[in-house]
Formats: structure tokens, sequence, C-alpha cells
């Protein structure tokens, strides 16, 4: 067998002032044939996993480029166009294959590509021709249009929110692909639209519940290959927003319909009720400050460059700072102005700085202060699960008793190795605030007395009933009470 596989992803937040070029792409993640790491990442475990697959099979597996930008505004035109051609023409050059397994995201938007997925896919479907296998692994955090559904055979989606199953759902892509090409199934996708968006963490109920019912149900039923939630994404403005249920049976069209239609009704009727409790700045620092162990953490779960924002917000920081606080670290605040600033003063140097909310309105305002310069760390990079995330030249500033990591390439706080990468203990320190909605949780729970939800300031989209989209439709909870009608009780 002759397998092709090859990666290109980004999560598009619609409404964000940083757009994506070539160059976004290279900072994070830029992998030509042949040089993509051991190590997988987010939206790349279908090249790792597939590299042990091929060598226990025997099989030719033939990689091409594999590129991930951490989330942000709109793809370049050219960036996209110029990264999707480098894949086809590697495809191209590979004809015959047997199977195309690629790792997506799903939430790409580009200049002039609403659907650069759909774009892509239709275009590799064009020349692999109606009979070879095409899947993909998808983040739930996506878009699952019609287009894209037309042009796959099937997909898997991780399952977990934080994501912490990537390598495990792409283990699943490569077991249904195997068993297809050994002529053991034939994978049918079926679709439901729950015509809602929401946001759905596994790390509480109700979410967590259900998605252990989804791997039971796989686990009991021979003919069920694999079954998803796609999320979607609010921060994406597009025509087919919005949360859809996909059931991957073993040639059971009418089993897989019933399932996704069932499951996708099931988390309709629990709608709004999966997001955590979020409070404000005040008194989320005011509980932090008044806990009696620590390290709180203060999540600013708004401000998060996975969902495409600046992560320079210094709302929180303003509070801590107006309050007198000490014995507190903050990870990560991207200023690459700043950063550089301080990579010259060099280590040990007192240095007036200013940094922070420099991107958008409802981030804050700039920190101005006399800072101590306590460490630089060019290419610095924390751990996520079994990956690695970079977050570029950084550097460790210490502001009236406040711990600040300011980085130089956006990425959320995955890990407390962001803190231990600058020097700073994070388990000695008494609050710690870090910007991300859930990934943060698997990692930061282990060792924090308290976790607290705070939504400050305005750095995102974070309310779709009045979010001002121009092209997302308005067929669905909660822009519209109750678009189901008399299907769901």
């Amino acid at each position: 067998m002759r397998i092709f596989t090859a990666a290109l992803a980004t999560e598009t937040n619609t409404f964000s002032p940083i757009c994506i070029d070539r160059r976004a792409f290279e900072d994070s993640l830029y992998a030509p044939p042949g040089t993509h790491p051991q190590t997988p990442t987010l939206c790349t475990a279908p090249i790792t996993v597939g590299r042990r697959v091929a060598a226990e099979k025997g099989w030719t597996l033939i990689e091409g480029t594999a590129a991930w930008a951490d989330p942000a505004g709109l793809v370049n035109r050219e960036t996209y166009e110029g990264l999707r051609d480098e894949i086809l023409d590697q495809l191209r050059a590979a004809m015959p294959v047997d199977a195309v397994v690629l790792g997506l995201h799903g939430a790409m938007v580009a200049a002039g590509y609403i659907d650069p997925e759909g774009d892509l896919l239709t275009r590799i479907r064009e020349i692999i021709g109606p009979d070879v296998l095409l899947c993909a692994e998808l983040d739930p955090h996506s878009h699952l249009t019609a287009k894209r559904v037309a042009a796959a055979d099937f997909f898997v989606v991780f399952k977990e929110f934080p994501h912490t199953d990537f390598v495990a759902r792409a283990e699943d892509l490569w077991r249904i692909t195997v068993d297809t090409l050994e002529g053991r199934v034939k994978p049918v996708m079926s679709v439901f639209d729950c015509r809602m968006i929401d946001v759905f963490p596994t790390s509480r109920e109700p979410m967590r519940s259900f998605v252990d019912r989804l791997m039971a149900i796989e686990a009991e039923n021979e003919d069920v290959l694999s079954l998803s939630v796609i999320h979607g994404f609010m921060a994406g403005d597009v025509p087919e927003l919005g949360t859809r249920t996909i059931a991957v049976t073993d040639a059971k069209p009418e089993k897989g319909e019933r399932l996704a239609r069932e499951l996708g009704l099931e988390l309709f009727s629990m709608r709004g009720t999966f997001m955590m409790p979020q409070i404000d700045e005040k008194e989320a620092v005011s509980r932090a400050l008044a806990a009696t162990r620590g390290p709180v953490v203060i999540a600013d779960m708004w401000d998060n460059p996975g969902g495409g924002t600046a992560g320079d917000a210094t709302v929180i920081l303003e509070e801590l700072l107006s309050r007198g606080a000490t014995d507190v670290a903050v990870g990560m605040i991207w200023d690459p102005i700043a950063v550089q600033l301080c990579m010259a003063a060099g280590e040990g140097a007192e240095i007036p700085l200013r940094f922070g909310a420099k991107s958008a309105p409802g981030t804050g305002n700039p920190i101005d202060g006399l800072v101590e310069v306590v460490r630089v760390v060019p290419n610095a990079e924390m751990r996520f699960g079994e990956s690695v995330a970079p977050f570029g030249d950084a550097a460790h500033i210490r502001l009236t008793g406040i711990d600040i990591v300011l980085s130089s390439v956006r990425v959320q706080s995955y890990d407390p190795s962001l803190f231990t990468a600058l020097g700073i203990d994070p388990q000695s320190k008494r609050i710690l605030v870090i910007k991300s909605t859930n990934h943060f949780y698997a990692a930061f729970s282990k060792i924090a007395s308290e976790i607290l939800y705070c939504s400050a300031g305005s750095p995102y989209p974070n309310e779709p009933a009045t979010n001002p989209y121009r092209r997302a439709r308005r067929d669905i909870w909660p822009m519209t009470a109750d678009p189901h009608g008399a299907e769901v009780a």
C-alpha cells in the first residue's frame, strides 16, 4: 500500500486583528517532507502515528508538508494558496496512492476562502478520484461544512477538551484506514446538525459523561467505527457555524444517521449547561487573595491565544497591581517589542518598560513600570501533553512583587512548564494567572489549590447571541430560541 499524509492547520478567529502569513506557520511549525519531528503537534499526529503503522505493515508512507500556525485572524491568501499548492504538488508526485490521511484543524478561514479545508479536500478528491480513501483528523473547534463531508470518506475528531487525546484519535483514524484498506470495513459517515453553538469542556459535567458514553457505544458496537462531536468555533464568522455530531459506521448508514441524530438532540437538550462558571477580575482577585493556600490559578479565559486573541490583555494584572498583590506569577503576556528590549538590557538589568495591551480595545491598558529583567530565554518552549509548544524568545520580568513572563510568539498557557522554562517555580506561588479557556486544565489542575475562570475585558467574541456576525447563520441557538421545534421535548 502507498499512503500519502500531510497536515495544514490553524484556527481562525475572524474577529482577530492579527493576520497570519507564512512566517506565522514557520514560527509554530513548518516541516517539509521528511523533516517532521518524532513528537506530534496538535494537528499532525496522523503523520507520526502513520510512520509507526506503515512500518508495522510494510507499507509506503509518503510524507507531505506539515504546517501549523497558532490561532489568530485571517490567513493571508498567498500563504494559504502557497501551502495548499505545495501539498497538492507533493500528492501529484506521489500518485498512484491507495489512501490520503490528513491532519487538519477545521476552523481555518483565509482571505478569499471562507472554507479552506473544503477547498483543499475537494482538490485532493479531484486528484485521487472517487475510489481512493480520503480521511482526516479534526479539532472539534471547527466548522463541518457540506463541502468537506462530500469530499472525504470519514473524519475522526478529538473527543476531549482540553485536547489530551489527539494521539489517541489519530490511532483511531489509522485503525479505520487499515481496516478499510485490508477489506474488513466499509466506513460510511453520517452527520447531524445540532443547530446550536456552545462550549463543551470535558473536564466537567455534563460533557464528561456524554463523551464517556460515546466511547462506551464505540466499544460495545462492532459496526460503530467512530463517534465524534464537532463543537463549532464561535469566533469564526462563517455560514455553516455550529455544532454537529458524526457517526462513522461499517456500511450501516441508517444506524449512523439514527445515532448521530439521537446524540445531537441530546446535546441540544443540554444547551447552556456546559460552560464553567465565570467571574470578573475583581471577584477573581479577591477570592485568590483570600485563599488560605496556593497556588490559586486564575484563568484569563477569553484572552486566549488558542482562540485567536493576542494574549496581551492586562485587565487582571492591573487589578492585582491595584491591590498590591505579591507572590504572583503571570504567564504569558505577548509583547515581542518588550521582549526585545529586555533581551537587549540583559539579565539583572533594571529598566523602565511599557508592555501589554497593544492589540485591540477591551484588553486593558499598557503597563508602565521600573522592572527587573530576571531572565531571558531564546526559543523558549513548554510541554503540551505529548507535544511541545514553542513561545519564542521570552523574558521573565519582576514588577512590585509580581513575576511576569513575556513572550514573542503567541501561544496559550498549556502547562506549568511555561513558568519553569523562565526560572519560576509555579508551585511556590500564591497566585498563578494564565491565558487559556480550558486546555490548561489537564496540567494545571494537578498543582492548583483552586481554579477560577475569569471573564475579564472583551478580547474575544464569547456571546454568540450578540456577536456582530456578518456571515454566520441565525437559525441556531442561542440566536434562535428553539430551532428544532417539536423535535426536542
